[in-house]
């Protein structure tokens, strides 16, 4: 009776703990599962530039110096149409996604970019000095914090527009924050961003151009969002019910909810004359191009 005691209170205490063994197993499991979902495996040599023009090249802006106004530059990072003579960008396009999150704090180490064909003028960090405009950046620096790499190649004065200052720091500032918003909700982001006219409203009155004529001060200041829920092939994904986000505001140093600036991306198409989200499906564009943005704005 005694070893029939000793036995079942052994059987017990293996019992007890292979189930709290099994119990800890598949807690560690749903964790890593958990991590894996929320923030993809990242590889920084893998990384290719040619997700930043996915969703297609707006303009058809090519790598060849004679079309200086349509001009394809490409960086990991972003990728644009920069115009020689305005001295500025035209559109940058972006993907945005955790994998470009981390702790990186910002650089502030703003510069001309060497990578401009040979002969052209080099817009520099002390361009606007004293102009009463921001280094608005078009892809912003919070967009790309895993790395100081990353984070140096947004302070590159080609990412760079002459943009009024409560503007930039606020109506702008506000929907950037939005988006990362919107990556930690779990969803991924294509962004295009560009400016287009001339003459616009800074701190010090209305202004043309600045640097001496070199770099010509936009009108108008726009941006497309593609709001998808993270995941893989992503030009197949989107949808006629896949959320896009398009804004145009004035480059006037006022400040506005960015949500009052809502508009269509048909709308900013007719305006620039681009084929924004030219690699989806014109059926699809069709539709979504459309629609006016009614979701939420924070």
């Amino acid at each position: 009776m005694k070893k029939f005691l000793v036995l079942s209170l052994v059987l017990s205490v293996v019992f007890v703990s292979c189930k709290k063994e099994v119990a800890e197993q598949t807690a560690q499991q749903k964790t890593a599962w958990h991590d894996q979902q929320s923030a993809p495996e990242y590889n920084p040599a893998a990384r290719s530039s040619s997700e930043n023009l996915a969703m297609g090249n707006p303009s058809g802006a090519v790598a060849n110096a004679s079309n200086y106004w349509n001009y394809l530059l490409t960086k990991t990072q972003f990728a644009m149409s920069y115009h020689r003579d305005r001295g500025t960008p035209n559109w940058v396009s972006w993907h945005l996604d955790p994998t470009w999150l981390g702790s990186t704090p910002r650089q502030d180490n703003f510069s001309s970019d060497a990578s401009l064909p040979s002969g052209w003028y080099r817009v520099g960090s002390s361009s606007y000095s004293g102009s009463g405009f921001d280094r608005g950046h078009n892809c912003p620096s919070a967009d790309r914090t895993y790395s100081v790499a990353d984070n140096s190649a947004t302070f590159l004065m080609t990412n760079m527009i002459p943009q009024a200052p409560t503007n930039n720091q606020q109506t702008w500032a506000n929907l950037e924050n939005y988006c990362r918003t919107l990556v930690n909700q779990g969803n991924e982001l294509y962004i295009i961003m560009g400016s287009y006219g001339t003459g616009g409203t800074g701190s010090a009155g209305t202004k043309s151009t600045i640097d001496a004529g070199r770099v010509t001060v936009p009108n108008r200041i726009w941006k497309v969002i593609l709001v998808l829920p993270q995941g893989t092939n992503d030009v197949t994904r989107v949808t006629t019910g896949s959320r896009v986000i398009a804004i145009n505001t004035p480059n006037i140093n006022t400040t506005t909810s960015w949500g009052g600036y809502r508009t269509t991306v048909d709308a900013i198409e007719s305006a620039t004359g681009y084929n924004i989200l030219s690699a989806v499906s014109s059926s699809i564009q069709s539709v979504i191009e459309s629609r006016v943005d009614s979701g939420p704005t924070q």
